[in-house]
């Protein structure tokens, strides 16, 4: 019955002369449901949800992951991303400069002892995330700003057509040997994980040691822009062997080139291998922290760093969870450099500039 008397109505007034009150509501009815629909076009629009992330970890391992996320969350990703010869410094001293006005929000570096300057600086955001707690103490700080995932190892990396297993160099040391001048390399030790390695073997052996050593290399290696070179030219036969990471070494070997990995120093008295984990951080202070937060917890889930133990880059696991079977050896089955990564940080600027002096005319 009330919706036929609603009919009849609408009928009813529609075939009596107009008048004023009917106009008027319906003119506001029109206006109302115009506002409606310009709130629906702009007032409920959202910004779009975005993250600034600078990476010193290679682009070409980097960018898949960081796509998952986008993909995962709908979140866009602006990375800035450093050169081969420069990574790690450049984009830790531009942290330090933004300081006053941040505009990095997650930091994901391919070492650890620049995260480590940044941290003694305040420059990073304490979180407290559930991913972090899989996790070894040794490769998170005590504080909670940053963690390490994902690590690579520093390895020798040997032609094997220039040299017979019986000559292959089993220590750093080979770089300073004298029976291979201009035939082995190394990155120049000012960036990325060669500098890491410089500040970490300054801290272990003092400076004394170190300086020796490093004049040595100088007077003995090729001095390249940095590690990728470095595995290249070795996998093309234009050096014997080479200084590299992992993952620079692990490329080459599944391009099918000619090469072979060693662990140095595994003897009773020697140092063992250096193993570097990337690390990330929530910049302090910076536009998109909740999104920071929330890349961070993927990049430390075990599927996450199970992406990059299993991919071209070879990383090796840290997370406890993390079942991905690795590529390479890890600290578990290989002696692995035990290193101070606070003493190492705090050399940092020793090492660098006497490097700096040594290395910025080298060869």
């Amino acid at each position: 019955m009330a919706a036929t008397t609603l009919a009849n109505g609408a009928r009813l007034a529609a075939s009596t002369k107009p008048e004023i009150a009917p106009t008027k509501l319906g003119r506001s009815f029109l206006s109302f449901l115009l506002f409606v629909a310009l709130c629906a076009v702009g007032c409920g629009k959202k910004k779009p949800q975005e993250v600034v992330v600078y990476t010193a970890h290679d682009d070409v391992f980097s960018a898949p992951v960081l796509r998952g996320f986008n993909e995962q969350t709908g979140i866009e990703i602006l990375t800035k991303t450093d050169t081969e010869s420069t990574k790690t410094v450049g984009l830790a001293e531009a942290i330090l400069a933004e300081r006053g006005r941040p505009r990095c929000d997650l930091f994901w570096n391919n070492e650890v002892l620049h995260m480590i300057r940044l941290d003694k600086e305040g420059l990073l955001e304490k979180v407290n995330l559930p991913e972090t707690a899989d996790y070894p103490a040794q490769y998170k700080s005590s504080d909670g700003t940053w963690v390490g995932f994902a690590a690579r190892a520093r390895v020798l990396v040997v032609n094997t057509n220039r040299m017979a297993a019986a000559r292959r160099p089993k220590t750093i040391h080979a770089l300073t040997d004298p029976q291979w001048r201009d035939q082995c390399a190394i990155a120049k030790p000012l960036f990325g994980t060669t500098a890491t390695h410089a500040a970490c073997l300054f801290a272990t052996w003092g400076d004394e040691k170190a300086k020796d050593f490093f004049e040595k290399v100088k007077a003995n290696a090729k001095i390249l822009s940095g590690n990728r070179d470095v595995a290249r030219r070795v996998a093309a036969g234009e050096l014997a062997f080479g200084l590299t990471d992992t993952d620079d070494a692990m490329v080459e070997m599944d391009a099918g080139s000619p090469i072979a990995i060693i662990y140095p120093d595994q003897g009773e008295d020697e140092l063992g291998t250096l193993f570097i984990p990337n690390t990330v951080a929530v910049i302090k202070g910076s536009a998109h922290q909740e999104n920071a937060k929330l890349l961070m917890a993927y990049l430390l889930k075990p599927e996450t760093e199970g992406l990059l133990v299993r991919g071209e880059s070879a990383q090796i696991p840290l997370n406890t969870k993390t079942t991905a079977v690795p590529r390479v050896e890890t600290p578990g089955t290989v002696k692995a450099m035990q290193v101070d990564f606070e003493a190492a940080a705090d050399k940092w600027n020793t090492a660098y500039e006497f490097l700096r002096t040594e290395f910025t005319a080298a060869k």
